[in-house]
């Protein structure tokens, strides 16, 4: 598959789920939160969480082997325990082995601490849709 197609292909994201997501990194707050994202006709609709899956105050570590031949799974999400959501080294290097929609949520996880990017770290918009 053209790795370039994820791109286009996510235009936007449930706000039931983007609420969950925000919800679940406060809860797991100061360690990062992770899982994966599943979609629907080019709208993310749910995460999966992935058991094994390891939290840190300054990573969070998803067991890949763990997840099930899913094609609805898009991409991860994970949160960052600081006011900073943009994306380090470390997490560019993982966008681009998995996925081609990321979600990093940071400090306070309210509606306008999260950004989702592409698998080269490019800002991607995304509509919150009811």
């Amino acid at each position: 598959m053209n790795r370039h197609r994820f791109k286009s292909r996510i235009r936007g994201i449930k706000k039931k789920t983007l609420v969950m997501i925000l919800e679940a990194s406060k809860e797991n707050h100061p360690k990062e939160f992770s899982a994966v994202l599943r979609a629907k006709d080019g709208i993310i609709t749910e995460i999966m969480l992935l058991p094994g899956t390891i939290s840190g105050n300054r990573h969070a570590i998803m067991q890949l082997h763990m997840l099930p031949v899913d094609f609805s799974v898009v991409g991860t999400i994970h949160s960052h325990p600081s006011p900073n959501f943009n994306w380090s080294r470390q997490d560019l290097h993982f966008f681009q082995k998995f996925g081609g929609i990321h979600i990093i949520t940071c400090y306070p996880y309210d509606e306008g601490s999260w950004r989702a990017y592409d698998l080269y770290g490019n800002v991607v918009e995304l509509e919150v849709v009811h």
